[in-house]
């Protein structure tokens, strides 16, 4: 039985969120609108001349998904959404984070042709999905307020001329300037990312998202509403905003079994009192070298820890919505980039962090929803590696969240789900199952993945710290090759700031993972490691097969 540790740093000063809209839009939580109708009904749209379907079969799909991606297989649930907008219909996917649904609407570009429609959520995420999309040969831009008026005119230019496979565009944007060059461009496929944001009952609804109800009749085309996170009122919701005509509705597990889950309770237990902060500082010092973020209520809170952990030698920044958007924008870059372990944040920091191998999640205190805490801790192991998720929690955080939420139009329901957050800190079942059944799904105990269901201390009773989980990674490397998984990693960083993208642009850990440990010679044996593609191989095979051949391989 885990101890409890003291909540050291209990503030008042809460973050409410934000949003790097295009127009530097606020959203907040549900208002109080209508409720939405619980079964599909007719649409009105009724479009002169709907998109037609593109004929194309299994073995051309799964060659572009080689060819492009580097991969042998589809994931779960990708291939049905693909399939359904080949097939010229609307789509309602919910799937976890790091489960690959940007690469469902970025192949399915490439088959339907013409221009598809990316509305993201956020101007930080929509750069590094171009660059990724851009390096695998994808004709790729975004088109937002963060760009020079030249550079725009550039980009919209490019447009009209049917020069780009995806174009992503903030909701905002859709009523400007570029909504009218849309409106003449050749749009074949519509994808929502974060199409949660669009439901009134969703964790992060957004105002103007509510201006997307009206794309089936503006564009007559198909649409991909995408999400992570989704209870059974939120996806009809979503299906009815976006006024969905008969939408194959694709939903996987949302278990995710390289998440090891542990809670911590705060305070005194068995004459055992530590300071959250300095439980904090132990767990990040144990992983020195590897990305995590670590999540709090408050701005204050945010930056004492990471001042906290900059004393303890680590490279930490504080993120949340009172710093410059110069600053916030810094500070994420340098995180995606690896300059900085540890991002300290508030929910500011959330949709929209889009690297592959943050290693652990820190809740410092009790997020106000199982949406949130579902979305927070999803942020890690994207890579698919093992990864892990601490939760520390009081009930002075439900009071602290009560506080937060008095007065507001939906009180009652934020009440709610904050109750439902601590009794699933509270619970002594298990903690994946538990997650899963509140957004509708029953599964058997993990068995492996929670502290629950198996011994994740790791030795904390002996000395007060949770211990990294051990971790049974995709391809386990022999001693010997954990130099060369180092040696190509530092080529990917080097590579990575030459071209000025993330390193995971480049190539994931899991990717130089199986490259450290079968060492391909040729280019036909480059191709074969997961995550290799075409134009990759092309752009990068040649570095990286020279730092292998140098580790003692021959070509």
């Amino acid at each position: 039985m885990l101890h409890a540790v003291a909540d050291d740093n209990l503030s008042d000063d809460i973050d409410d969120g934000y949003w790097a809209s295009l127009d530097g839009e606020v959203g907040t939580g549900p208002d109080s609108g209508h409720q939405p109708r619980l079964v599909n009904v007719p649409s009105r749209w009724d479009p002169k001349q709907p998109r037609e379907p593109v004929d194309v079969d299994e073995s051309t799909i799964l060659e572009h998904l080689h060819d492009v991606f580097g991969y042998e297989s589809f994931r779960p649930g990708q291939l049905d959404v693909i399939e359904a907008a080949l097939e010229a219909r609307d789509c309602l996917a919910v799937m976890p984070t790091g489960s690959g649904k940007s690469l469902t609407y970025q192949l399915a570009s490439r088959l339907v042709g013409g221009t598809t429609l990316v509305i993201s959520p956020l101007i930080a995420l929509m750069k590094d999905q171009v660059d990724a999309a851009n390096e695998l040969g994808i004709r790729a831009t975004f088109i937002n307020s963060s760009i020079p008026h030249d550079e725009r005119l550039r980009r919209i230019e490019g447009l009209t001329a049917g020069s780009y496979d995806l174009v992503y565009a903030a909701p905002e944007g859709l009523g400007s300037q570029l909504g009218s060059v849309l409106d003449r461009s050749d749009i074949r496929l519509i994808a929502v990312d974060e199409a949660h944001c669009i439901s009134q009952w969703g964790h992060d609804f957004r105002p103007a998202y509510r201006q997307l109800e009206h794309l089936k009749s503006r564009f007559g085309v198909p649409v991909l509403a995408l999400t992570a996170t989704a209870t059974d009122r939120v996806r009809q919701d979503i299906a009815d905003q976006l006024d969905l005509v008969e939408p194959e509705v694709v939903q996987t597990s949302f278990f995710r079994p390289n998440l090891k889950l542990q809670a911590l309770k705060k305070g005194d237990h068995d004459g055992r009192t530590i300071k959250v902060r300095d439980y904090i500082g132990r767990i990040c010092t144990d992983r020195r070298g590897e990305s995590g973020i670590v999540y709090t209520l408050s701005r204050k809170s945010a930056e004492s820890t990471a001042e906290h952990l900059r004393g303890l030698g680590l490279r930490a920044a504080a993120y949340h919505a009172g710093l410059e958007s110069e600053v916030r924008s810094q500070v994420q870059d340098d995180f995606i980039r690896d300059d900085i372990e540890v991002v300290c944040a508030t929910v500011a920091f959330g949709m929209g962090i889009d690297k592959s191998n943050v290693r652990y999640v820190i809740h410092r205190d009790m997020p106000k929803s199982p949406e949130g805490y579902y979305q927070e801790i999803g942020r890690a192991g994207r890579d698919g590696l093992d990864s892990d998720c601490y939760l520390f929690y009081s009930w002075a955080d439900v009071v602290q969240l009560e506080r937060m939420i008095a007065g507001s139009d939906s009180e009652t329901s934020h009440r709610s789900h904050v109750r439902l957050m601590y009794a699933f800190a509270e619970t002594q079942k298990c903690r994946h199952a538990g997650l899963a059944r509140y957004f509708g799904e029953t599964i058997d105990r993990c068995e492996t993945s929670c502290d629950r269901c198996t011994d994740l201390s790791g030795g904390i009773h002996d000395r007060a710290t949770p211990k990294p989980v051990h971790r049974k990674l995709t391809v386990e490397l022999q001693p010997g090759d954990e130099a060369l998984f180092e040696s190509l990693r530092s080529l990917r960083r080097r590579l990575a700031d030459e071209r000025n993208v993330p390193a995971y642009v480049v190539f994931s850990d899991a990717t130089l993972r199986e490259m450290a440990a079968t060492k391909p010679m040729t280019d036909a044996e480059m191709l074969a490691v997961s995550g290799v593609g075409q134009k990759k191989l092309e752009t990068y095979g040649s570095a990286f097969l020279d730092v292998i051949a140098e580790s003692g391989g021959y070509r």
